[in-house]
């Protein structure tokens, strides 16, 4: 599975939607149920699959899907 499936599944878990499907200029706005609770949730799921940890503000700062995917593989996790 590369970074983008992963990415994908991990969305998927966390928004408990098995038909989501990611797009890279998709933002929190484009996922429905993407709130402060979500996206702590969101940022444990990604650190626990990637074997990461975001540093400081970092995942939010993220802007779109693409961003987050750019950040977890430089960090070369995977």
């Amino acid at each position: 599975m590369n970074v983008h499936q992963q990415l994908e599944q991990v969305f998927r878990d966390v928004f408990n939607d098995d038909a989501l499907v990611l797009r890279h200029d998709m933002t929190s706005d484009d996922i429905p149920g993407w709130d402060s609770i979500a996206h702590i949730n969101l940022m444990f799921a990604i650190e626990a699959t990637f074997g990461m940890q975001f540093i400081g503000n970092e995942l939010a700062e993220m802007k779109t899907i693409g961003d987050v995917e750019a950040l977890v593989s430089r960090r070369g996790e995977v």
